[in-house]
């Protein structure tokens, strides 16, 4: 057993592993390995010469200092109650360490791990607000815009203590939803003409209605930087006194 970079022959057992703990679709993965994946950003626990347990990381930025956030953190059914995750973060952490990140940010995927990250050193910091609604006329002109343009605009709606994402995380995104931006409002979003996905609203949120409305869907849903809901999880590293970031 051993922990390390995988090599581009891993790629199919990394979709492997993956499809079975998340079950996303090839289409997915592909666009994954294809816009977002680099076998420097990517960790995994060897049995055999084969992955067990994995987790990648895009480079973000907080407060000026690079940051990771970890992500498609994963143990195969085979081996899952061995302890192998955690193993694999306590290394990775060290590793992160060593190339001179300051934090570790990750999402859990479902409430119960919440408590098994604490266990590992994170804390609940980056809370959102979620809400729906209907469709109501408004004088709107959202356009549609692209992942750097997106990238640009973002800093300039986020609030301060935010972190940053940028480079290959947006290019990835790109492929997942579409960017929009108007005169005082940023939009992340899938649309279909049931529901209006905005995973990311920034500026002003009142336009939610008019947004719904502009895009003829019957419903919308958004998130956005709030207090409501716990989000993300954030570990300082090399010794940090970062006050952990808010979104």
């Amino acid at each position: 057993m051993n922990i390390k970079q995988p090599k581009e022959k891993h790629i199919p057992l990394l979709q492997a592993l993956w499809k079975e703990a998340f079950g996303d679709t090839d289409a997915f993965l592909d666009t994954f390995f294809a816009t977002a994946f680099a076998t420097n950003r990517c960790r995994c626990l060897f049995i055999n010469d084969a992955p067990v347990a994995m987790l990648y990381w895009f480079h973000c930025e907080y407060e000026g200092q690079p940051v990771a956030y970890l992500y498609a953190i994963a143990t195969a059914a085979s081996h899952r109650g061995q302890g192998l995750c955690k193993q694999l973060m306590q290394d990775t952490h060290k590793h992160l360490e060593r190339l001179g990140y300051q934090g570790a940010l990750l999402v859990p995927g479902e409430n119960s791990l919440f408590s098994f990250y604490e266990q590992l050193g994170y804390k609940s910091t980056c809370y959102i607000k979620e809400f729906t609604c209907t469709g109501t006329p408004q004088d709107l002109r959202p356009r549609r815009i692209s992942a750097n343009e997106y990238a640009s605009l973002r800093r300039k709606h986020l609030p301060a203590d935010s972190v940053i994402q940028e480079g290959e995380n947006l290019t990835f995104l790109e492929n997942e939803c579409s960017f929009y931006a108007g005169e005082d409002f940023l939009l992340a979003a899938r649309i279909s003409p049931q529901y209006l996905y905005g995973l990311e609203l920034l500026g002003n949120l009142e336009v939610a209605p008019g947004l719904v409305h502009f895009f003829g869907c019957a419903e919308g849903r958004f998130r956005t930087p709030g207090k409501d809901k716990p989000f993300a999880m954030y570990l300082p590293l090399y010794g940090s006194e970062q006050i952990p970031p808010s979104y």
